[in-house]
């Protein structure tokens, strides 16, 4: 039996925008296996400048970076779409294990095979320094704000 995860290519904006939100959840959720399933077993990542590839090396990634990335909590919007690719900027805040607040921003290019799973992730992230009182991503996005952008800091 293949795996599958609806909604399926060539997406809609709300298919698209159903797709930006799930992930949205899955990362929040800090769920190295949870993330994972959403991609192909043979997934290809580039993450600022690593290389993954595939279920495992995703797995160990995720769970490499929410060991540093303390507290973390993400906002993504959709950018655009078309057919199986979908363009996302996103802005995520977490501390360091010295206590250092952190701002991270970037933009993600996916591509979806026919059964709904990312194949391919692209993602340019920057990180800025903040103090504790700018923060403004508090958890996971309550429902009724599903679909609000937050504007860049």
């Amino acid at each position: 039996m293949s795996e599958s995860r609806p909604p399926f290519p060539p997406f809609t904006e709300e298919t698209a925008l159903q797709k930006v939100q799930a992930a949205e959840d899955a990362w929040n959720s800090r769920d190295p296996e949870r993330v994972a399933g959403a991609y192909t077993p043979d997934s290809v990542w580039r993450n600022r400048d690593v290389f993954v590839s595939g279920r495992e090396e995703i797995i160990w990634f995720l769970t490499a970076k929410w060991e540093r990335e303390l507290d973390y909590a993400l906002r993504k919007s959709l950018w655009g779409f078309r057919q199986n690719r979908i363009a996302v900027r996103f802005q995520y805040e977490w501390h360091d294990a010295a206590g250092q607040w952190w701002g991270s921003y970037g933009n993600e290019l996916w591509q979806f095979d026919a059964q709904g799973l990312m194949e391919r992730r692209e993602a340019s992230i920057n990180d800025v320094t903040i103090e504790e009182s700018e923060r403004r991503i508090f958890g996971p996005r309550p429902e009724a704000e599903h679909g609000v952008e937050i504007p860049l800091q």
